[in-house]
């Protein structure tokens, strides 16, 4: 659910107007592209991996080799550490980013967005590296 509000909020809210004269969308993060770019990847790939383990799950019991269950448990704590990872990138590099950012009147609009996009990464890194 976590991954939602991040690619979610920077997809909907954090993408202004510079100014109203000017048509160009731009990453409220310090004009970065990159910034909004990176948390909207992680976000979807934090997603679908939902998904694929959850089906695993779901089919765990009906798997008959002990070495086939063996590989779909490391394949999670894998994954798991994996996406540890890549929430502590996005959390850092979101949050140097709206450091950097100066305030205007096209930011204010997707200040709270943006907040949110860093807390919920934060949030991320406690669920992914607590077991489950």
């Amino acid at each position: 659910i976590f991954s939602i509000v991040v690619f979610g909020s920077i997809v909907n809210e954090c993408y202004v107007n510079r100014d109203s004269q000017d048509p160009e969308l731009l990453c409220v993060f310090n004009e970065n592209e990159s910034a909004c770019s990176y948390g909207i990847a992680v976000g979807i790939i934090a997603f679908f991996g939902c998904i694929f383990f959850f089906v695993v799950d779901l089919y765990f019991q009906q798997i008959s080799s002990v070495k086939d269950r063996k590989r779909a448990v490391l394949l999670d704590l894998g994954f798991s550490g994996f996406l540890s990872f890549l929430w502590f990138v996005a959390f850092c590099f979101l949050a140097n980013q709206w450091q950097r950012t100066t305030m205007s009147k096209g930011v204010s609009q997707g200040a709270d967005a943006a907040r949110a996009a860093i807390a919920f990464s934060f949030f991320s890194i406690i669920t992914w590296v607590s077991p489950a």
